[in-house]
């Protein structure tokens, strides 16, 4: 994906200190022609990353080593960022300033997780292209 004023590709921060859940989405960013930038598996990382990089969109882990990822959240949602959360916990795990904020529910799909990255770097999602143009896949 590349932005919309036609420069490089989507830079997207990936925070996550699973090794297998990284590559996961690290996969899937590829496929999507996005910049990965990381991914951070520490909260001193992840901040750093968060600070000093030119960022797209960001995928969140939300306990990492450290500690949990909410100074990144807050850093990234003063910088205009748009972010998820990934993580196995509800709403309810979440800080009020973050009840609502996009989630990608661990265990995720390849489909769950490739529309949210589409989501968060504002595209359209191939499934939803196919529903609006022939109705919705019947199995």
């Amino acid at each position: 994906m590349t932005t919309e004023k036609g420069g490089g590709k989507q830079r997207v921060l990936v925070v996550e200190d699973e090794m297998l859940i990284s590559m996961t989405i690290e996969d899937a960013l590829t496929d999507l022609d996005c910049e990965i930038v990381g991914p951070a598996s520490t909260l001193d990382a992840a901040m750093k990353l968060a600070r000093d990089e030119k960022l797209d969109a960001a995928l969140l882990d939300v306990t990492i080593r450290g500690g949990n990822v909410f100074p990144v959240a807050e850093l990234l949602m003063k910088r205009g960022v748009p972010f998820a959360f990934s993580s196995g916990y509800g709403d309810w795990a979440l800080p009020e300033a973050f009840k609502g904020q996009r989630r990608l529910t661990k265990p995720f799909t390849g489909v769950e997780l490739e529309d949210m990255i589409r989501s968060l770097c504002d595209r359209p999602s191939r499934h939803s292209l196919v529903e609006r143009s022939v109705g919705p896949v019947r199995p």
